[in-house]
């Protein structure tokens, strides 16, 4: 394997960007070796109020200029994307250990949004309402919303970024990032590119967007500043609780996307050859680090033995190791910490008489590099660690005899994000989408959990967060919402015939 501080410096020269010089007290680590690969220093106090003071004073211009104008800030902007996609993408792989077709996949969703918030920016509508007066009209408009703060997470540390920054921008808000970090280097190179789009455009006022380097306390000096005006965060549920409490007590607006205990239904109808497939990358992609990431797997008793049998199977044929050979699947967990939940998890299952194949470490040359193989874990029921989220390739198993049954298993977990039914049964389809199916905000037929495409709303119910991004009417997310009513008569009646005269 090359040096991966040069391919880091290839990157950077390859889009015409400096890397800052490797200094303080952030060390960005590769999980592909564990080695450091560049250091960064943490944001000052006085940095971060510079750019808050700036947020505020370019939201004052940036909301006035015309929707349509600010989308040809997001367009030039991924024209970047696309010129310099494979550069991006190769850093996106280096600092978060994704195959490289999921690195490219990652940056091809920044781009895929840019077009999209493109489109919308000529479509931010409002709605004429009739009035009960007559002689008067009502209508409802949507206005730019202030300052918007973004904090991202290492296992997509540029696309989800985008669902936000995008929008918040055709929306007509400034933004400030405050990447995870553990995933500094792609934010840096990403945001190098948005500043360089903003230097093309004229119309665009300095202090538009902005990038917080740092640890919790950064992100917390930020999230409790009244003069943002959204958070939309993206993490833990332990995170988003402490995001929201601080937002709602200062009557901000947070925009959380947390985690997911995310669950499929493999029904006696199902095409076994096609649902296998669709699991396997919805366990094991990113090496089960996706808040999509499926965790949970409820076989119908008539199948179970077909499906598990072919899921060992493929298991065992799973090609793990250097994300840049392609004939590996699977790369490396992001830490040690990472994998200390792992095996804390399976030992757990054990305990509830778990029977589990796979799941150890698999050694390499490098030590502070953390290669697991995939678990398969066979449960006798849904209790013990099935019941919660573990950020790691674990896919736990449980049978099922009714459709009903297996729905009241899905949703007895705290999480409601991503679900899905494999089942060629219209019946079993329609059910699962129905009132009485699945309680989360994704759920999906004969498809996996993750690899959501940007046209239609992120996000999920419950532990959660309740946000949405990304497509659909997300945008509203990032305005502000009023109602006018016109009197365009002489008289002046009050609604429901309220009367008052003196």
């Amino acid at each position: 394997m090359s040096d991966l501080r040069d391919s880091v410096q290839a990157a950077f020269g390859a889009m015409g960007l400096d890397l800052p010089a490797s200094k303080g007290g952030f060390e960005a680590r590769s999980p592909i070796d564990g080695k450091v690969i560049h250091c960064f220093e943490q944001t000052s106090t006085r940095h971060l109020e510079r750019s808050l003071q700036s947020a505020v004073i370019a939201q004052m211009t940036w909301q006035s200029v015309p929707a349509p104008v600010r989308g040809e800030l997001v367009r030039r902007f991924g024209l970047m994307l696309r010129e310099h996609k494979a550069s991006l993408g190769r850093l996106v792989s280096i600092e978060t250990g994704k195959i490289l077709s999921e690195g490219l996949g990652e940056v091809q969703e920044m781009i895929d949004m840019a077009d999209f918030a493109v489109g919308q920016s000529r479509q931010l509508h409002g709605l004429t309402i009739a009035s009960e007066r007559p002689g008067h009209a009502m209508r409802e408009t949507w206005h730019p919303l202030g300052p918007v703060l973004i904090i991202s997470a290492f296992n997509f540390p540029v696309a989800v970024w985008a669902w936000n920054a995008c929008l918040a921008l055709v929306c007509g808000n400034s933004i400030i990032w405050k990447p995870s970090e553990k995933a500094i280097l792609s934010a840096y190179a990403v945001h190098s590119l948005l500043e360089r789009a903003i230097g093309e455009c004229d119309f665009v006022p300095e202090g538009i967007a902005g990038l917080a380097i740092g640890d919790a306390r950064v992100g917390t000096r930020l999230v409790e500043d009244r003069r943002i005006a959204l958070v939309s965060a993206t993490g833990s549920s332990e995170m988003g609780r402490k995001v929201a409490a601080s937002v709602s007590a200062r009557f901000g607006r947070s925009l959380l996307e947390l985690g997911g205990n995310n669950a499929a239904i493999v029904a006696p109808s199902a095409d076994v050859d096609l649902a296998v497939r669709a699991i396997l990358f919805a366990a094991v992609g990113t090496a089960g680090q996706r808040c999509t990431s499926l965790r949970r797997l409820i076989v119908h008793d008539g199948i179970y033995d077909d499906v598990v049998g072919r899921l060992k199977e493929l298991y065992a044929r799973l090609a793990v190791g250097n994300p840049f050979d392609p004939a590996n699947l699977v790369g490396p967990l992001i830490d040690r910490d990472a994998y200390e939940r792992m095996r804390a998890a399976l030992t757990e299952a054990a305990s509830f008489r778990g029977r589990i194949h796979g799941g150890e470490r698999i050694h390499t040359e490098h030590e502070g590099a953390y290669y697991v193989r995939p678990a398969l874990v066979e449960m006798p029921s849904a209790k013990g660690p099935m019941t919660r989220e573990t950020f790691a390739p674990i896919l736990y198993v449980v049978r099922y005899f009714d459709l009903p049954e297996a729905i009241a298993i899905q949703n007895a977990s705290e999480h409601g994000l991503s679900s899905a039914i494999f089942s060629t049964d219209i019946r079993d389809a329609e059910y699962f989408l129905g009132p009485l199916g699945s309680d989360c905000g994704i759920a999906n037929v004969n498809i996996g959990t993750s690899g959501a495409e940007i046209g239609g709303a992120f996000g999920g119910e419950k532990a959660s967060g309740g946000g949405r991004e990304s497509g659909s009417d997300a945008w509203r997310g990032y305005m502000r919402r009023q109602t006018a009513t016109i009197n365009y008569s002489e008289a002046l009646p009050l609604a429901q015939g309220v009367t008052f005269e003196l």
